[in-house]
C-alpha cells in the first residue's frame, strides 16, 4: 500500500479528505442522521436502528468520535453518543467554505 504523504498538504486539506472519510461509508451517514433525528443521546439502540453488528456499529462510532463529530459519556454500562455540536459547526464551515468555491466563471477547460 502507498504512503498517503499527508504532510505535503495543508492542514485544511488533510482536515477536509478526513470528514470526506466520514461520509464515505453509509453506515456512518446513518448513524449521523439517526443522531439528529433524535437530537439526543443514543446509548443502544443503534444496532437496531442501523441493522448491522455491534461491533461494526462500534468501529463506525469510534471513527466519527475520533473525528470529533460524536461524543460519547458513560452511562453505567453503557457509552452514550450524541453530536459534537461545535466540531459539527466547525466541520459544517470547513466544508461549505470549500464547496462553496466559484465555478461560475468561464473557463477554458474541455
Amino acid at each position: 500500500m502507498g504512503v498517503t504523504k499527508s504532510e505535503i498538504f495543508s492542514d485544511e486539506q488533510n482536515e477536509i479528505s478526513l470528514f470526506a472519510k466520514a461520509f464515505g461509508h453509509p453506515a456512518r451517514v446513518a448513524i449521523l442522521q439517526h443522531l439528529f433525528k433524535i437530537n439526543a443521546c443514543v446509548c443502544g439502540d443503534l444496532v437496531n436502528e442501523i441493522g448491522l453488528a455491534q461491533p461494526t456499529i462500534s468501529q463506525h462510532l469510534k471513527e466519527l468520535k475520533q473525528l470529533g463529530l460524536i461524543k460519547g459519556s458513560i452511562e453505567g454500562t453503557s457509552v452514550c453518543y450524541c453530536i459534537d455540536t461545535d466540531n459539527w459547526a466547525q466541520m459544517k464551515a470547513l466544508l461549505l467554505q470549500f464547496l462553496h468555491q466559484d465555478t461560475s466563471k468561464e473557463n477554458s477547460c474541455c
